[in-house]
């Protein structure tokens, strides 16, 4: 019956309420030791008993080259320049050291670099997944947010609270973290796989969320109870209640000037239209009437094109119109809109669901991009493929539009795409018809008195304002018309620049009902289950089913960092030693239940844990804290008798040498050769070719611009493809949230750095900063080119064998053999 503490452990077969990382945080004394030399801090005493519990002790410090190197790597993911090194070895002492670190957490490179950390934690990336894997080019502002939220230094609880509700206190782009996995785009009319999609969709949100805030892998109850840790299936589907609410998708960045702006805009949209209708009144009048239901006399109208058409027609009453395709260019037919407008100064288009239009077709397209070509799309009054109506048949189909009240109508507008990027599925013969009842139809226009459409329509270069043209209009009608379109443009110019930014950050919708399921199956419902968190940790959280959908997100961020949780502040305390050593305290950072690994210094982590949260919960003193320990200054050496008795380290009787990860590397190579950009924030860069295909190919770029230079942090992150060079370097593919990288060695990683067009660009940029910095003397360049990449002066030896390659093979050649060294991989 004894409670045990949170530094025992059970040997259960699977974790109870009394797991360790369950039991409530309480901190505890700082343990005396007999090496006080060595016990700067608290963290020092915590390791150096479990040391000399096993006859070891801490290495003594690294020096001063050594550790301004690895700090400033650990915090800003960038080499210290040799003026910062020669500065810190010449007064190496504990205050220059202090003051090294407080200006490296003062730094934005801390925010970049940390921030890919806790990217990498989430699952972020900016495209789909699946097979399309087609972009998300909305999605970084997400990244952005992280990077700005570290460099802040905002309370970790914040940090929590806007990543699931930010909508709610002004911070949009942070709920990205809801929809920053993978979303499968194709849809499907089967009901079962489209309920699948959908618990797809919320079991990536509840098992990130649980993974990065809690430690728990609560994804394994969603069949069933989870077989090791005390979490229940119906905490899974009490979790999904929380989220059933959202949904991936963008919408609008909300700011304090918002309303403003949204005025604004309104009032020019309402100019725009007017403007718009006038010289859509002016065009039209110069436009020959179709001719319908006998001989074609006189010219011929224009053929069909993708962009737009007008079918004109003396006046008719009418509270109805069909568009029946009887031929297109190819497969099936495709309308962006279809306009019906009245006659008079107002020249209303009476076909907008906004007037109170409906739709019917013959079908309506069954494929795979179903959430684009809707019926709806036809009467929306929004142009462009992705606003659009396909039929489901081949070169055939009928669109039907009713209004509420028979007006006069004079014209019908029409198109397949009027942003004129896709110019198959035109209709290229046609009827339209028009009545009041729907058994009174009158043909009002065909295509017979059309010139036969282009041979090759995909071909041509057909635009909207080479077929709006003012011919036959006279000269004064025509001069009308010039001025409307310039200030119909000026219009959009105007509303483009204040139409409010979309995030891909998710879109949220009133909750539907949420059923635990049997054996996870969508279609086997069982209890209907109000919205909650997990039972067995903290204290309870227990909504009404009728909750609104941001009041269910907002109280689980308020439980997730509630004092009453034990998980967070351990969580997290966790992740950022395992950032500074390699491995964390526990060596598994997403799982501190039954399956994840013990902690090698429980009272150490329950320690750090009390002081974080003591302390605002802010994580720049916690790094502070850990760096100024022996235990992180202490030197790399290897020393064989540790070794044989902790051969993992696990203990910390010297620093873990590692090597650096794939980001850190590029940006000191770009750093190294001189041309890193630092500019922070905005849409990424590429390096991947473009393409519009409707599944993205991504095709590596073999030759680089000033563009592609910037910090790869900013580099588009697309899902299961990686950097051609430095992907080898074991980058997380964002599949999946990888709260710990592999770090392997392999053939691939060199050749990459030998012969990768990337390097070998920077080796040529690298020797043109060595010939400028250092003039035309070899061994000047050499010992420049140490400094550079590796914070010291060439050995003898070195500079001989430098000096040797550089005769033989040229200044470049050394610069890649710098960039392939070890010493520029790897932190000691």
């Amino acid at each position: 019956g004894r409670v045990l503490t949170s530094f025992e452990f059970t040997t259960d077969a699977r974790a109870g309420l009394d797991w360790w990382s369950l039991r409530p945080l309480r901190q505890p004394p700082v343990p005396a030791v007999n090496d006080a030399r060595r016990a700067r801090t608290p963290i020092d005493a915590f390791v150096l008993q479990r040391l000399q519990a096993r006859g070891l002790s801490l290495s003594e410090d690294a020096d001063a080259a050594t550790i301004v190197r690895r700090a400033t790597f650990d915090l800003t993911g960038l080499p210290p320049t040799p003026e910062e090194v020669e500065r810190f070895v010449a007064n190496p002492s504990d205050d220059a050291y202090e003051k090294l670190i407080d200006r490296l957490l003062a730094s934005p490179r801390y925010g970049e670099r940390w921030g890919r950390h806790w990217l990498d934690v989430v699952r972020f990336a900016e495209s789909n997944g699946y097979e399309t894997n087609t972009p998300r080019a909305n999605a970084w502002p997400y990244r952005d947010w992280v990077i700005g939220a570290l460099n802040d230094d905002v309370d970790y609880r914040r940090f929590v609270f806007e990543q699931l509700a930010g909508d709610q206190v002004g911070a949009d782009a942070a709920t990205g973290f809801l929809v920053g996995g993978a979303h499968d785009t194709v849809s499907s009319p089967d009901i079962e796989l489209t309920l699948q999609q959908r618990m797809n969709d919320l079991d990536d949100i509840i098992t990130t969320t649980s993974g990065a805030f809690l430690g728990l892998t609560v994804g394994c109850a969603k069949c069933h109870d989870h077989k090791f840790d005390p979490v229940a299936q119906r905490d899974y589907y009490r979790l999904q209640a929380i989220f059933a609410g959202v949904q991936h998708g963008e919408r609008a960045l909300r700011t304090p000037d918002s309303p403003r702006i949204d005025q604004e805009r309104t009032e020019l949209e309402q100019q725009l239209l007017v403007v718009r209708q006038q010289a859509d009144a002016l065009w039209t009048s110069g436009q020959p009437l179709a001719q319908t239901g006998g001989a074609i006399s006189g010219e011929l109208r224009p053929p069909v094109n993708p962009t737009i058409n007008v079918d004109r027609f003396a006046p008719v009453k009418a509270r109805l119109v069909r568009f029946t395709v009887l031929e297109t260019n190819q497969a099936e037919p495709c309308l962006d809109e279809l306009e019906v407008f009245a006659t008079g100064d107002s020249a209303q288009n009476v076909a907008l669901a906004a007037h109170g239009a409906q739709a019917t077709a013959s079908s309506v397209y069954a494929g795979g991009a179903t959430k684009l070509h809707k019926l709806e799309h036809v009467i929306d009054g929004q142009y462009g493929n992705s606003r659009s109506w396909i039929s489901a048949e081949a070169s055939a189909g009928w669109v039907q539009i009713e209004w509420p009240e028979p007006v006069q109508i004079d014209r019908v507008v029409w198109a397949r795409d009027r942003e004129g990027k896709f110019r198959d599925r035109l209709p290229t013969r046609y009827k339209i018809e028009l009545g009041t009842t729907g058994a009174d139809w009158q043909v009002v226009a065909t295509s017979d008195d059309r010139q036969p459409p282009s041979s090759d329509i995909e071909a041509d270069d057909i635009k909207a304002d080479v077929v709006l043209s003012a011919k036959g209009l006279a000269p004064d009608t025509a001069d009308k018309l010039h001025q409307l379109r310039q200030q119909s443009d000026e219009l959009e110019r105007r509303i483009k620049v204040l139409a409010p930014r979309q995030l891909y950050a998710g879109t949220f919708k009133v909750p539907e009902s949420t059923h635990v399921l049997y054996r996870g199956e969508p279609l086997q419902k069982r209890d209907a289950i109000a919205p909650g968190a997990i039972a067995s940790v903290g204290a309870a959280l227990d909504l009404a089913a009728d909750v609104p959908e941001a009041q269910r997100r907002a109280a689980l961020a308020r439980w997730i960092g509630s004092d009453s949780n034990p998980l967070a502040a351990r969580v997290l305390v966790n992740r950022v030693w395992h950032y500074h050593f390699g491995q964390g305290l526990v060596n598994t950072p997403s799982d501190l239940g039954w399956g994840g690994g013990q902690p090698s210094h429980p009272e150490l982590l329950d320690w750090l844990a009390a002081e974080f949260t003591r302390g605002g919960w802010r994580l720049k003193p916690l790094h502070r804290a850990i760096m100024l320990s022996s235990v992180y200054r202490q030197a790399s050496h290897f020393n064989a008798p540790a070794a044989a008795i902790d051969a993992g380290d696990r203990l910390l009787w010297r620093y873990p040498p590692h090597r650096l990860e794939a980001e850190a590397i590029r940006d000191a190579i770009l750093q190294t050769s001189g041309v890193l950009d630092l500019r922070m924030g905005g849409p990424g860069y590429d390096v991947f070719e473009p393409n519009d295909s409707y599944v993205k190919v991504y095709t590596p770029k073999q030759s680089f611009t000033p563009a592609e230079w910037r910090r790869m942090v900013y580099q588009n992150k697309p899902r299961m493809r990686e950097d051609a060079t430095f992907g080898a370097f074991d980058c997380p593919d964002a599949s999946q949230a990888m709260p710990r990288r592999n770090v392997s060695t392999t053939a691939l990683q060199a050749l990459n750095l030998l012969n990768g067009p990337f390097v070998v660009q920077q080796a040529e940029k690298f020797a043109e900063r060595l010939q400028v910095e250092a003039g035309d003397d070899v061994d000047r360049q050499i010992a420049r080119a140490f400094q550079l990449a590796f914070g010291r002066s060439a050995l003898d030896d070195e500079l001989a064998a430098a000096r040797q390659l550089v005769q033989d093979h040229g200044l470049p050649a050394f610069c890649r053999m710098v960039f392939n060294a070890n010493e520029l991989l790897y932190v000691n």
